[in-house]
């Protein structure tokens, strides 16, 4: 596994907010929850999200957003209709 800062409007590291990633699997971290974790093994790809701090704060949102290319209103769509699988990711 690789880690990286996600980044802020302005091209800077942001503290607390990270990606994960390797050839199989990519996640997003905000502090110490794992809050997206992309499964590349499935085809297509598996998206789980954390169903407890999947949306905890405004800046998670933002950062989850950031990492998924969509907004919450589209993660929401797509946790709906189940192509986004609400699950435990920090058990």
């Amino acid at each position: 596994m690789k880690v990286r800062n996600l980044l802020s409007n302005k091209g800077i590291p942001v503290a607390n907010q990270f990606e994960l990633y390797n050839q199989k699997h990519n996640y997003f971290q905000s502090y110490s929850s794992t809050i997206v974790h992309i499964d590349y093994t499935y085809a297509p790809c598996r998206v789980e999200l954390d169903k407890k701090n999947w949306n905890y704060s405004r800046t998670t949102s933002k950062y989850r957003s950031q990492f998924l290319g969509e907004t919450t209103k589209e993660t929401q769509a797509k946790i709906d209709s189940g192509e986004y699988v609400l699950t435990d990711l920090n058990a």
